[in-house]
């Protein structure tokens, strides 16, 4: 895409100030978008800073002071007489950077138009930018949009030796529709994140569209009590504000094709949210039959593959939440990825919950993460293209939020190995109470600390032997496991992995299996797992480890005979 004119930016320290490593910076990434600069250095003169805007003609004119505060006016009122006099003001853009008491004192001239107090990021600097922007086969950045309501939601494909940073995204949602708008404005306005996931309660979830079937005493538990469509649209006005954050909500857990249309008409819902096992009989959230969910589940995952907005199948982590083997969890990433593929899903979010179960080590939730990510990626070509979005385990926060701060830093950072497009931000407090505004803005301020020391050149965490062996270990047990689901079920189905009916027998079998599902009527519940060396691997009664196609054929095997005895 070809530009319509380089502008040209002059910038340096005015004055005695010697700080020069913003200015430095700015002019750096102005360059990598297209425009062409000329740095002064430190402690420029003022008639020589005039001297050199006269002869370079910038467009734009950077100005970086970051010494006492009190001297400052007076030195911007000398340079602007100057300039004014020389007739140097017309057609030109300045721009002044500096400390929060600089800054203050640099509003009070009317020819600056941006300010920098040395706590911006990359994006926000690529956003000022955007129009200089070149987008062509050659560049490293590639950016992926889909279209919804009308407008474009910017994913980056990023590589770490580029200057945009992963997307923000934050759950929110308090249990009174006033406070979470007041919330949301808050947030919107601290500029601190890109998206915000609205977190509905349970009635709303299940009920929207029945609300007689609401149990009122259940008013707000879990999230803001939404009930009508004035209400999301309430909720989207509260970000037209600050840097305009996308809104996206969760599926609903009943009337799914319902809630997407809704959702999409009223909040202009960033991307679809769907499980695909899940919201039904298997965790409780719906009474609907797993057979039933899964099927209604895909016709919503369908319905927004046909208007080409991207979905993310947030499915794996839930069967490492109730402690189901590693091997189980990356099965399930592959099925779920395939099934979005299958459905037209262009632009699919692979969410990776790390932390999970609570005793995974980092070495061996690395590990597998990467598995998933290397059998998803089998499915990826020009009609299938795969964003990774990172996120803390739930389970794993301490109560005191102290720690848990460290803990959010330090997933994060283990994260940041996976090279993802977007971090789901979970809030430190999340183990001691539901995200405050206050506490959604400093959780995203912590992440974007570890972002901005850790995003580039940060030592490969990948590469680890152990990591490389568990992985590879993952990935070749779970390639054995699906081909024997497959070859279970190919006399019911030509495509078992995407027939509801026989996605549900899988779990029925135990083939798709998690202790914490024990006594569930959709699930088998017999399997026994146990952290093995920092992963969490399937155990007979003697504390053996089996594998998953192991332990299949011998559940296959087990059932067959009871039929037997049965018959």
């Amino acid at each position: 895409m070809s530009i319509i004119k380089t502008k040209k930016i002059l910038g340096g320290a005015i004055g005695n100030c010697v700080h020069i490593a913003g200015i430095y910076e700015f002019l750096r990434i102005s360059e990598h978008y297209g425009m062409q600069t000329k740095f002064l250095g430190a402690s420029v003169d003022i008639e020589e800073f005039a001297v050199r805007i006269s002869d370079y003609d910038p467009d734009i004119v950077c100005i970086s002071y970051r010494l006492t505060a009190d001297n400052l006016n007076k030195i911007l009122n000398v340079f602007f007489k100057i300039l004014t006099d020389k007739k140097l003001l017309n057609n030109r853009e300045f721009y002044f950077g500096g400390t929060p008491d600089c800054v203050k004192v640099a509003k009070q001239f009317k020819y600056f138009s941006h300010f920098f107090i040395g706590e911006e990021d990359h994006k926000t600097i690529a956003n000022l930018l955007e129009p200089q922007k070149r987008l062509d086969q050659n560049e490293d950045v590639k950016v992926l949009q889909s279209r919804s309501s009308g407008h474009n939601l910017n994913i980056p494909e990023i590589h770490k030796d580029t200057y945009i940073m992963p997307m923000i995204r934050h759950h929110f949602g308090l249990s009174d529709l006033k406070n979470t708008i007041d919330g949301i404005k808050q947030i919107a306005e601290a500029e601190v994140l890109d998206v915000i996931s609205v977190a509905t309660d349970q009635n709303a979830q299940e009920f929207f569209f029945e609300p007689e079937k609401m149990d009122n005493s259940l008013e707000g538990s879990g999230g803001v009590p939404v009930r009508n469509e004035n209400d999301l649209k309430e909720l989207f006005n509260a970000t037209q504000r600050g840097n305009f954050p996308r809104l996206r909500i969760y599926s609903g857990t009943n009337k799914l094709l319902k809630w997407a249309e809704l959702s999409t008409r009223t909040i202009n819902n960033a991307w679809g949210t769907i499980p695909l096992f899940w919201y039904s009989e298997l965790d409780g959230r719906s009474k609907r039959s797993l057979e039933t969910a899964i099927r209604e589940n895909m016709e919503a995952i369908k319905w927004y593959a046909d208007r080409d907005i991207p979905v993310e199948i947030n499915d794996p982590h839930h069967w490492s939440l109730r402690e189901s083997a590693d091997v189980t969890a990356v099965v399930d990433a592959y099925i779920s990825a395939y099934n979005a593929k299958k459905l037209g899903v262009k632009k699919y979010i692979a969410q990776l919950m790390l932390n999970t179960p609570r005793l995974t080590s980092v070495k061996m939730d690395i590990a597998k993460m990467l598995a998933k990510i290397e059998l998803i990626n089998e499915l990826v070509d020009d009609n299938f293209d795969v964003w990774k979005q990172v996120r803390a385990g739930l389970a794993h926060f301490s109560i005191d939020m102290d720690i848990a701060k460290g803990q959010l830093a330090a997933s994060t950072l283990v994260a940041l190995s996976l090279d993802p497009q977007i971090i789901h931000v979970v809030s430190f407090s999340e183990a001691h109470h539901a995200a405050k505004p206050e506490d959604v803005i400093e959780s995203c301020k912590i992440v974007k600390g570890v972002l901005r020391n850790s995003w580039r050149g940060f030592p490969d965490l990948t590469i680890d032997p152990d990591v490389k062996k568990r992985k590879n270990y993952l990935v070749k047990e779970a390639k054995k496991a699906i081909q024997i689901m497959k070859k279970s079920f190919i006399h019911v189905s030509s495509d078992p992995l995407s027939d509801p009916f026989c996605l549900a027998k899988m779990v029925n079998l135990g083939m798709l299996d998690a202790p914490q599902l024990k006594g569930n009527p959709a699930a088998l519940g017999k399997v026994k797992t146990m952290p093995v060396d920092g992963g969490y691997d399937i155990v007979d009664v003697n504390g053996n480890v089996l594998s998953l196609a192991d332990y299949i054929n011998k559940s296959l095997i087990s059932n067959r005979a009871k039929e037997i005895d049965n018959e």
